[in-house]
């Protein structure tokens, strides 16, 4: 897949909203402070004109925001859930908007949740990865900011995501934000969940 054009299409603070279009969509999902707007930007290749918000405020993201890709396509950035210091009837509103959101009946092909590679899959990873696969959404999980690890560290980092997570190898993908790695596979992955494939 190459990237032709992107624009973004809006925001959506409510579940049963009316979305912007009737495109296929790829959800990316991932607890605060992942890198999941540097992720997009780099993925997107906007990474002078930042097109998703990358804010020093974990949390930051509180709508479901929707960019056009190549006209073919929406990416769909989900907030960033689990920041502590996020009120709890926030932290609610959030979990309300993004499992309302997956469970709706749309044209969502797939979810990308974002773990950290430095640290091991949270508890609310494993309850996303869980729900994900329950409403039946093809998962592909992506390790950030793996630049920042040793060969071995990656390796280990790898094994321990695919025990915590009851995942398969293939479902596993590295990427850093900084040197550009993964962005290739992961288009391809894009590629595969919006053709119908397996990835």
């Amino acid at each position: 897949m190459k990237i032709r054009s992107v624009e973004f299409s809006g925001s959506v603070v409510d579940a049963n909203a009316t979305l912007p279009g009737d495109l296929p969509q790829i959800a990316f999902s991932g607890r605060s402070n992942v890198g999941k707007s540097s992720l997009i930007n780099t993925l997107l290749r906007r990474t002078r004109k930042k097109l998703a918000r990358v804010s020093a405020t974990p949390g930051k993201t509180q709508a479901l925001n929707f960019y056009r890709v190549n006209d073919d396509f929406f990416l769909v950035d989900l907030p960033g859930y689990g920041y502590a210091r996020a009120p709890t009837a926030v932290r609610d509103a959030w979990k309300g908007l993004i499992e309302g959101y997956l469970t709706r009946k749309t044209d969502l092909r797939g979810v990308v949740h974002l773990v950290d590679a430095r640290h091991d899959p949270t508890p609310l990873d494993q309850e996303m990865v869980e729900f994900l696969a329950e409403v039946g959404l093809p998962t592909l999980v992506v390790l950030t900011k793996i630049d920042k690890l040793k060969r071995q560290q990656r390796t280990n980092s790898m094994l321990r995501a695919v025990e915590k997570l009851s995942l398969d190898e293939d479902q596993m993908l590295p990427f850093s934000s900084k040197t550009g790695e993964g962005r290739d596979a992961l288009l391809g992955a894009l590629d595969d969940l919006l053709k119908g494939t397996d990835s």
